[in-house]
């Protein structure tokens, strides 16, 4: 007989959350032992040194002969491991962090991270935002750490935000925001941008930062019956709070800071929840000055964050293949500069066939790329 009621199945739906709850513990803790079992045969691989230059070789081959099946023990991943163990050198570092990232995340930031500070940030990032490989080389390869960490932020938020609010929104603040998938070009307006970072919302929100959803862009607010519009709105799910942006394509004046705090007094009362943290606003600028924007938010009673923001020096695909590179302008400015030492034409034939086309050039007026 088949049991169908709803109490049953609430029964075997609990069971089934705690088998995947236990699969993925399972997961977690072979992926921690795993890590740990690497630094430590790093540390070992420190240790014996006087074994000389050789002695990953031959420990990768015995290795090989003990366990042939085994894979990971490679000459390329033994040196990843010493590499592990020589940068991260404290243990409960690599308990309490190192291991909880996968061995491909580790190796990553081995490659990409100068300091054990910029290694440490991304890798608690990673385990608090739950980054993939794939978003984590996101966030290395936009240094995100130098814009998100290192960066001198304008902000008054630890004035107007109780701690430790004031601290996560402060946190989540960039300096500058890279929106490189916009296209910088002459004349770009205001609506153009934000048309962009709308059309491209996922790539938009990927740099905006964890727990950002998208509300509305042009957002309609009534006030005394006039309309005003937000540029973009957005609900932070971490901070859990509204996020009003606000886009000038020019430097920061003064002025914007009003208009940020008029518009956070309206979301605060029209669509702020009573469980909700006051909302913030982020003021993105094409220039800032940091002191300018200080002074600005000094008696500013609603948090506000000012920051630039940089979009694409882009070349168009069917352009990029015709522009010279770097070593090639060198070397026909270094021909341009010899012709007339080598007017006998001496040398061998590659260098008289370089000479020869600078020479049609010249004749044709066909520019080099070079500025005259």
């Amino acid at each position: 007989m088949l049991i169908s009621n709803d109490e049953y199945f609430a029964v075997v739906e609990s069971i089934k959350t705690r088998i995947k709850e236990a699969q993925y513990r399972a997961v977690l803790g072979a992926n921690k032992e795993l890590v740990e079992l690497y630094w430590n045969i790093g540390q070992v691989i420190i240790a014996n040194t006087k074994y000389g230059a050789k002695f990953v070789e031959n420990l990768a081959r015995d290795i090989k002969l003990e366990f042939p099946t085994a894979k990971g023990y490679s000459v390329r991943n033994l040196k990843y491991m010493r590499r592990f163990a020589a940068f991260v050198d404290d243990a409960s570092i690599v308990q309490t962090l190192s291991a909880l990232l996968s061995w491909s995340h580790n190796t990553y930031l081995l490659d990409k991270t100068k300091t054990l500070d910029e290694y440490l940030w991304y890798a608690t990032q990673t385990i608090e935002n739950g980054w993939s490989l794939s978003s984590l080389e996101y966030h290395v390869e936009g240094r995100t750490f130098l814009r998100q960490e290192l960066a001198e932020k304008a902000s008054n938020y630890k004035k107007q935000l109780p701690p430790p609010f004031s601290g996560l929104a402060t946190d989540t603040l960039k300096n500058p925001y890279v929106f490189d998938f916009v296209e910088q070009r002459e004349g770009i307006i205001e609506r153009e941008i934000e048309h962009e970072l709308v059309a491209n919302i996922a790539k938009t929100i990927m740099e905006l930062g964890t727990g950002f959803a998208f509300v509305g862009n042009q957002y309609h607010i009534e006030v005394s019956n006039k309309d005003y519009y937000i540029d973009l709105l957005f609900y932070n799910t971490k901070l859990r709070c509204y996020v009003v942006i606000e886009l000038k394509n020019t430097e920061f004046k003064p002025e914007y800071a009003g208009k940020l705090n008029f518009y956070l007094s309206a979301v605060d009362d029209m669509l702020k929840h009573e469980t909700d943290n006051p909302s913030i606003g982020i003021m993105l600028c094409k220039i800032r000055d940091k002191l300018t924007a200080e002074y600005a938010l000094k008696d500013i009673n609603k948090p506000i964050g000012v920051s630039e923001y940089k979009l694409s020096d882009f070349v168009p695909a069917e352009l990029a293949d015709t522009l010279p590179s770097v070593e090639d302008i060198e070397k026909r400015v270094k021909l341009i500069f010899d012709l007339d030492d080598d007017a006998d034409g001496s040398g061998d034939d590659e260098q008289v066939i370089e000479r020869e086309e600078i020479k049609r050039l010249r004749n044709s007026r066909t520019p080099l790329m070079l500025d005259e």
